[in-house]
């Protein structure tokens, strides 16, 4: 698939903890259907097996809808389900290591908390950022926070896409503007909401508005 930086405008990353009785991969349909760019998988507490049962699932709806399908850190189950890509942190494997798995042609996006990894990240092949945390989160305890000035720098410093994540949600999702980011990677602002597509709009608004000021 190709990868193109307005991809990361509006980058919705699962969730199942507000699942409750609806199914994940009507959720991710809901929220591609009205203006979600991306999806993340990220199954933290799943099996490998049961894992890759979603992933294929999930995989499914984005081909659909022609969305780039992204899997969180789990390099065996993107590999086996043929993801778009992968997502991975600073404790996992480096980017150029992660490219020799995984191939020439897939996408590879790797967390970022300052301008030094962001700079070590894109040199070892990283084609996005995910910089964050930006504001407090409840979805990733270990996040360190990242200032609107470090974002910015980052920003600055690196040539490829960066999307901004932790604790954005509608009502602070403006403050990004002016930053340099892409766009904006959202769990609970789209999964934990009772309309996801009246949830997702106005995400989808704002971050063209954040994106372009």
């Amino acid at each position: 698939m190709k990868f193109t930086p307005d991809d990361l405008l509006l980058y919705a990353v699962t969730d199942r903890s507000w699942l409750g009785d609806h199914d994940l991969v009507d959720q991710v349909e809901e929220t591609i259907l009205a203006g979600t760019t991306i999806v993340q998988l990220r199954e933290k507490e799943l099996s490998n097996k049961d894992f890759l049962a979603e992933a294929v699932k999930v995989q499914s709806v984005c081909q659909k809808h022609n969305i780039p399908f992204i899997i969180n850190d789990n390099l065996e189950v993107a590999i086996v389900c043929g993801a778009d890509g992968i997502h991975v942190g600073q404790s996992d494997l480096a980017a150029n290591q992660v490219r020799e798995r995984l191939g020439k042609d897939k996408i590879i996006g790797v967390s970022a908390q300052t301008v030094e990894q962001a700079i070590l990240a894109e040199q070892m092949g990283a084609d996005y950022l995910g910089v964050g945390a930006v504001f407090s989160t409840s979805t990733k305890l270990d996040a360190s926070d990242v200032s609107f000035d470090t974002l910015k720098q980052i920003c600055k410093a690196v040539s490829i896409p960066v999307v901004a994540i932790g604790g954005i949600n509608a009502h602070n999702l403006l403050q990004l503007s002016g930053s340099g980011v892409n766009g904006v990677a959202v769990v609970s602002a789209i999964f934990a909401q009772n309309d996801i597509s009246k949830a997702t709009r106005e995400l989808r608004q704002l971050a063209e508005k954040m994106v372009k000021a």
